[in-house]
């Protein structure tokens, strides 16, 4: 899929049906998270593959139902500051939405329950499925997308200084 097209169609999608997201499409998620750029390089975060805890980490969250629906959930986990894990959140949401497999970012209601169950500092917690709704990202070119995007025009966003 082209970048800009994925990137203008692509929306959090709560609802999953209950396909499994094959192991070579985790590969894939899974190595657009490593691919991110970081300060220094340093990639100071692991990919928590949360499989037997997920019920556990569902309840520290404060969406509870996103984690217990989805078919597959990472938590990004370690010292990296918060661009840093935004960029491996984003790359890991985009390498899905190439995959047909849609994501949401969960927040963390209870910091330390996470860590607990995750081995570590959760920085973020990030559910992925195969959609309830199917939707199709080529049904409208990323124009069209980010014309019917829920956003604010770009005009109220930028400015010259």
């Amino acid at each position: 899929m082209d970048a800009r097209l994925a990137i203008a169609s692509k929306r959090d999608v709560r609802e999953y049906a209950g396909t499994p997201v094959p192991e070579d499409v985790v590969t894939r998620i899974l190595d657009a998270g490593r691919l991110a750029g970081s300060s220094r390089n340093t990639q100071q975060w692991e990919l928590v593959l949360v499989e037997t805890a997920r019920t556990e980490l569902a309840d520290a969250v404060y969406r509870p139902g996103n984690v217990l629906g989805a078919t597959l959930v990472v938590a990004i986990v370690g010292a990296a500051g918060g661009m840093d894990v935004g960029r491996c959140a984003q790359n890991m949401m985009l390498a899905a939405w190439n995959e047909g497999v849609v994501s949401c970012p969960n927040g963390i209601s209870d910091p330390e329950a996470a860590a607990r169950i995750c081995g570590g500092e959760v920085k973020a917690v990030l559910s992925f499925g195969y959609p309830a709704k199917l939707r199709d990202p080529q049904s409208r070119d990323a124009e069209e997308w980010s014309a019917k995007a829920n956003r604010k025009p770009l005009d109220e966003l930028v400015r010259r200084a």
